[in-house]
């Protein structure tokens, strides 16, 4: 099995800065890659960033510029890092990863169970 635990959420002002973090642990043999999504109330959940074991990275244009994606490959555990932030920033953020665990050879979607994150004044 593998677990996502995501940390870091919380209430910030527009115009703040927040920073997710995500670890992954298990029975992990390799990691392909590593992202954030989220879920704004009484919408669909939407990408945000992802970024590859090789430091790929890939942003929604919605966070462009203003979100940063990073990952620690030693420690299994990716970073959001959110700058500017804005009201329609407020969702629920999850982590997702792309791993093949010890008992397979295929490489499997996971997912955290998310980290609320509300920007308002």
């Amino acid at each position: 099995q593998v677990q996502l635990v995501e940390s870091g959420g919380g209430l910030v002002q527009p115009g703040g800065s927040l920073k997710l973090e995500c670890a992954a642990s298990g029975s992990i043999f390799s990691i392909r890659a590593m992202g954030w999504y989220r879920q704004a109330p009484g919408k669909r959940r939407e990408f945000v960033a992802t970024i590859t074991t090789g430091g790929i990275t890939t942003y929604s244009n919605s966070v462009k510029g203003r979100f940063t994606i990073s990952i620690d490959n030693a420690k299994n555990t990716v970073y959001l890092q959110m700058n500017s932030l804005k009201p329609e920033d407020t969702a629920v953020y999850y982590c997702n990863a792309e791993v093949m665990d010890s008992g397979s050879l295929a490489y499997m979607d996971h997912w955290g169970k998310g980290t609320l994150v509300t920007v308002s004044s």
